[in-house]
């Protein structure tokens, strides 16, 4: 089995509505995202999939969310956790790569603290 991953991040604020806590306060973070793709056979050039074409995705995915109030995006329904944006990422991405081996998106608020969301 093949494994890639890249990675990138995003700035954005958000505020969680439905939970009781510092986190239904609006707030910020610096989001470090990273996807990952898996499959068990090569294509072209002996790749699983081709790094810039997955970062080039990532990139376009993530500059919709980058310095934005994500409570102001629909899909999030007013509570922009790390599980939604994964799942977010996830499915922007399958539509920009149709067919690509994508695996899993990991979200991390903190260094210490990440949501991972995989099919």
């Amino acid at each position: 089995m093949y494994s890639v991953r890249v990675e990138s991040d995003f700035a954005a604020a958000h505020h969680l509505s439905h939970y009781h806590g510092k986190c239904e306060r609006l707030h910020g973070h610096n989001y470090r995202v990273r996807v990952w793709a898996r499959g068990e056979t090569l294509g072209e050039g002996g790749m699983l999939l081709d790094f810039g074409v997955l970062k080039g995705a990532l990139r376009e995915v993530l500059a919709a969310l980058d310095h934005a109030d994500l409570n102001a995006i629909p899909e999030f329904d007013d509570d922009p956790s790390a599980e939604r944006i994964a799942f977010h990422i996830f499915s922007r991405l399958a539509e920009r790569l149709p067919g690509a081996p994508l695996a899993a998106v990991e979200v991390y608020e903190t260094p210490g603290s990440m949501a991972r969301y995989e099919p």
